[in-house]
């Protein structure tokens, strides 16, 4: 029988070399990961060249000493990236002034602002609405149950509404459901469910587990106007606070924007034919006779629009940034043209 032989020193000093390179190599590619990453992140902060030019400063939500001015979500890369910014609204090309305030979706009206944001966690992100004052203080905020994606303010700054997913990120199939909630700021009294109101199809009440509701816009401090789902169709409804109701006014209707005369809704509708992950087109509706006129913008509008005047309609589409802002007339006349590169989430205020 063959005795065992003792490891051979030279073949144990090689095993150690082997490993010794090993883990130096390891070591390089950790550094150089860290190094490519930190670079990445240190181009991602820097503006882009030719973009908007952007500058920290003061932004107000009251009535503008400077004029009339556009407020919105800054998408363009570098230090300001996603907050809330200000240019004059008849120099929309202008250096924008950078709030530090930071939000997913905004809007304002009258001295109030709402704001939903991101909270960053080790495990995964929660997110909270945050009513804002008119020198964009937090005033209060509330959690909620998802992803944002709609936001919107009462004429008189007394009201704030929020839609967010609940699950599913996409409006374009079926598989999402949504929370919609509106505060009244001079109590905090909160609606935190929209989907609690009653509701009146056709002139009857109805019921049914798969109502759905989202996109808020207002009239008034007691009526509002959102979109409801229910059976695969999609309904325009006048909401009424006071008496917690949610009445059908017209199909096929998603994330309405009423007028500032509070005449006309425009509104993103689906339209046959279209790619299915792209099926709406801009239209405006005369809530007197209910009267359909589609807008020259031709693409599709995953938005809530809004109006910087009685005639024009802002609205975003996916842009080098993420987003660019758009305007278009309302009348159906015209022809779309670009407002803001690296924008989303506009108010005009004043």
């Amino acid at each position: 029988m063959t005795e065992p032989q003792p490891p051979r020193r030279g073949s144990q000093a090689t095993r150690v070399t082997i490993l010794l390179v090993a883990v130096l190599a390891l070591g390089s590619i950790g550094a150089g990961a860290v190094f490519v990453a930190a670079d990445r992140s240190a181009r991602r902060d820097q503006a882009q060249p030719g973009g908007p030019s952007v500058a920290p400063g003061a932004v107000r939500l009251d009535a503008p000493a400077a004029g009339r001015q556009l407020v919105f979500r800054n998408m363009a890369w570098g230090p300001h990236h996603d907050e809330v910014v200000s240019v004059p609204a008849d120099h929309p090309d202008g250096v924008r002034t950078a709030s530090g305030l930071q939000c997913l979706r905004f809007h304002a009206a009258a001295g109030t602002g709402v704001c939903l944001q991101a909270e960053r966690g080790a495990l995964q992100d929660t997110y909270r609405a945050v009513v804002l004052d008119d020198r964009l203080h937090e005033l209060r905020h509330f959690p909620v149950a998802g992803i944002p994606t709609r936001a919107r303010v009462s004429p008189s700054g007394r009201l704030a509404a929020w839609t967010v997913f609940v699950s599913g990120d996409s409006y374009a199939g079926t598989d999402f459901s949504t929370r919609t909630s509106i505060v009244d700021t001079r109590d905090w009294n909160l609606q935190d469910n929209l989907e609690t109101f009653a509701v009146i199809k056709d002139g009857h009440p109805y019921q049914a587990h798969d109502v759905n509701i989202w996109g808020v816009t207002f009239a008034d401090d007691g009526t509002f106007y959102a979109t409801l789902a229910t059976a695969g169709q999609t309904y325009l409804v006048r909401g009424d606070l006071a008496a917690r109701t949610l009445t059908t006014l017209h199909q096929n209707v998603e994330c309405p924007s009423l007028s500032p005369d509070g005449t006309r809704i425009a509104y993103k509708k689906r339209v046959a034919g279209a790619d299915a992950d792209a099926p709406w087109r801009l239209y405006v509706l005369d809530l007197a006779t209910m009267t359909e006129t589609a807008t020259a913008e031709q693409r599709s509008i995953d938005d809530q629009a809004v109006w910087s005047d009685r005639s024009t309609l802002v609205y975003a589409l996916p842009g080098d940034f993420g987003a660019d802002l758009w305007t278009v007339p309302a009348d159906g006349g015209g022809t779309a043209t670009r407002l803001l590169d690296a924008a989303v989430a506009p108010a005009f205020l004043g």
